[in-house]
């Protein structure tokens, strides 16, 4: 069990590592900068974050989110609006502009994710998400909110 342990938490680092730098590799062919793609991609599914909490999934200091949000604010991609509940506060909004870049993100990353995953059928790549929904699930979970009773996954 211990091998597994090692080479489990390599191999998902690896992989994760691997997929980044092909999209990477692809994003910046199309004269596009990752990081503001990452930023647009987190607004895409979270609108009206603040700069702190875009920081935070970016897992970069405020100051670098903001020199980000800057230059895609310049390019008409996002659009700063004032909190309603807090006067002081920015909340950051995609614009009908960043659409296009969108759209080519989910292209790139559906091609590198189909290369990734060549050679597994159907049957395989649906474990694959399953398994590793179960370990994100597991990895989020506290001690404190985890079922006590799993069965035999304990063992």
């Amino acid at each position: 069990m211990h091998r597994m342990t090692e080479s489990l938490g390599f191999l998902l680092s690896d992989v994760s590592r691997l997929m980044r730098r092909r999209f990477d590799e692809r994003a910046r062919s199309s004269g596009a900068s990752v990081t503001q793609w990452r930023v647009l991609k987190i607004l895409e599914r979270k609108p009206g974050l603040n700069q702190g909490q875009i920081a935070e999934l970016l897992e970069v200091e405020p100051i670098t989110s903001c020199r980000m949000i800057d230059r895609l604010e310049e390019a008409n991609f996002v659009e700063r609006r004032r909190d309603p509940a807090d006067r002081r506060a920015w909340r950051i909004h995609l614009t009908d502009n960043a659409q296009p870049v969108l759209e080519e993100l989910h292209e790139i990353a559906g091609e590198m994710i189909e290369g990734a995953l060549e050679g597994l059928s159907q049957a395989e790549r649906d474990a694959l998400i399953a398994a590793l929904n179960v370990i994100r699930s597991n990895l989020i979970q506290t001690p404190e909110n985890k079922p006590e009773n799993k069965g035999a996954a304990n063992g």
